[in-house]
């Protein structure tokens, strides 16, 4: 098939594949299916990794003599690297090609998994899992760029975010059970190994199936922007993960947050007086971004956290092994599923507000039951698992809403900013929220670990769960406008 012809538009208009199917088609074409099916595998390869190590963490430091001090090292370098090179990676994706830097961002994370896999030590395993990260950073903005240029404005974008949302959210679930199964049944290094054939899978279908997206004239990347904007996300990170593990008064936490809040003050100025800034101020302002992009930070932060929470209740309270209460979270994921399944069409009925509030009614008041918990197993379970499922599809339902906000009413040259803004959202919420509900675990606990105390710290911390989804509702409702197809 030969290439489209180059528009004679304005310089910043991307060369564009030929025209997608009408906006009113409800249906995907084969190759709009083989695009979409290439790039939810990838999304959820890079959603398991964020959670797939969690339970193989006690086993990889006894493999490999991490101290307990260090161990959250292996979750922190992931974290730090994911979170503080999206914005810029996924900006570097709109100037060089998205898919380019999608390919090179799967190769890099195939290679450092395979790394992370046959590591002998912790200064190896803890590179492997830098290069995961930006591996992460790179593929995930590029791989959302790619779906939302490729799929026009309307249903058929509304089911593709829908798909990638609910594939991305079982991913964050599975990986607890994939990272359990693998730890138990082989060895942790296959929690590592298991990414290698399937990024070479991705990297042998993917250059024949998606299209290459750029602008057809490179402006200068933001030097001072995105130095700025990099470390202070890396400030603002490693404060929050370093609050969680030492407590919110550390000099280590206070240090990072005061650094990365600074930083990001500076960002700021500096995207003012830039003439090509790496996040146009404009963008920032548009309402459906902004406000969005909040939701999505919640959104992340509250049902990650969450997980955690009844991680910590499962094992401390409840007596579960850490497989079992891996396991246990594989009704979550099929709530999450049947959430994604179900927002495009509250979305295509209705708008993204109502996906967006009654998905966060949805997910408060199922967190607001888990307030019932109590020290007996049966009982609780009974609670737990559909309380879970059914937080998991209110929850989607406001990850799809804010994915279709925050991408929404942008030209696609500027969908890679776009879809970077989502992301860092995303990660920085994955980030944040466990260290916030961990300090506030530990500050109701005083320090106490009996089965009691864990209980009364965790329902402390569900508490502030359900509140933070309710100002998620009240933001939705109070600040957008209905967008319906």
């Amino acid at each position: 098939m030969r290439d489209a012809p180059r528009p004679t538009g304005p310089p910043s208009a991307d060369r564009q594949p030929p025209p997608p199917p009408p906006t009113g088609s409800q249906t995907f074409g084969r190759h709009l299916k083989l695009v979409l099916a290439v790039l939810l595998v990838s999304q959820f390869m890079l959603a398991v990794d964020f959670s797939i190590l969690n339970v193989a963490l006690p086993a990889i430091g006894d493999d490999l003599g991490f101290s307990l001090a260090n161990l959250q090292w292996i979750a922190t370098a992931f974290a730090l690297s994911a979170a503080g090179f999206t914005l810029v990676l996924g900006r570097i994706g709109d100037l060089i090609g998205r898919k380019r830097i999608f390919l090179v961002s799967i190769a890099l994370l195939g290679l450092a998994s395979l790394v992370g896999g046959l590591a002998t030590g912790p200064a190896l395993l803890i590179t492997a899992r830098v290069a995961q990260g930006l591996a992460t950073a790179a593929a995930t903005p590029a791989a959302l760029a790619l779906l939302t240029t490729s799929f026009p404005e309307g249903p058929l974008r509304q089911k593709a975010l829908g798909l990638n949302g609910a594939l991305m959210s079982a991913g964050f679930t599975a990986g607890a059970v994939f990272g359990g199964i693998l730890t138990d049944l082989l060895a942790w290094r296959w929690a590592f190994l298991v990414n290698v054939p399937v990024a070479l899978a991705v990297l042998v279908v993917a250059p024949a199936v998606v299209r290459e997206s750029r602008p057809a004239v490179r402006p200068r990347i933001d030097l001072p922007g995105a130095a700025t904007v990099t470390l202070g996300l890396l400030g603002l990170v490693y404060g929050l993960t370093q609050a969680g593990e030492h407590g919110w008064t550390s000099t280590h936490a206070l240090s990072g947050l005061l650094v990365g809040a600074v930083l990001l003050t500076v960002f700021h100025a500096v995207e003012r007086k830039t003439a090509q800034p790496l996040v146009p101020l404009r963008v920032l302002r548009r309402r459906n971004v902004a406000w969005g992009n909040l939701l999505g930070l919640l959104a992340f932060a509250t049902e990650t956290s969450l997980v955690y929470l009844l991680t910590l209740y499962m094992q401390r309270t409840l007596g579960f092994s850490a497989l079992a209460a891996g396991v246990s979270f594989g009704v979550l994921g099929l709530g999450t599923v049947v959430g994604g399944l179900l927002a495009p069409r509250v979305i295509a009925r209705f708008s993204t507000v109502t996906a967006l509030v009654t998905g966060g009614v949805v997910q408060a008041m199922a967190t607001a039951a888990l307030l019932l918990l109590g020290t007996a197993t049966t009982p609780s379970m009974a609670l737990l698992l559909p309380a879970t499922f059914i937080g998991g599809i209110g929850n989607m339902l406001v990850i799809v809403g804010f994915m279709v906000t925050a991408t929404s009413g942008l030209p696609d040259h500027e969908q890679g900013l776009a879809t970077g803004l989502a992301t860092m959202s995303q990660q920085v919420g994955i980030a944040l929220g466990t260290p916030v509900m961990s300090a506030i675990v530990t500050a109701a606990t005083h320090g106490e670990t009996t089965g009691d105390s864990i209980l009364h710290g965790v329902m402390v911390a569900v508490a502030v769960n359900a509140s933070l989804v309710l100002v998620g509702v009240l933001i939705a409702a109070a600040f957008l406008r209905p967008r319906r197809s």
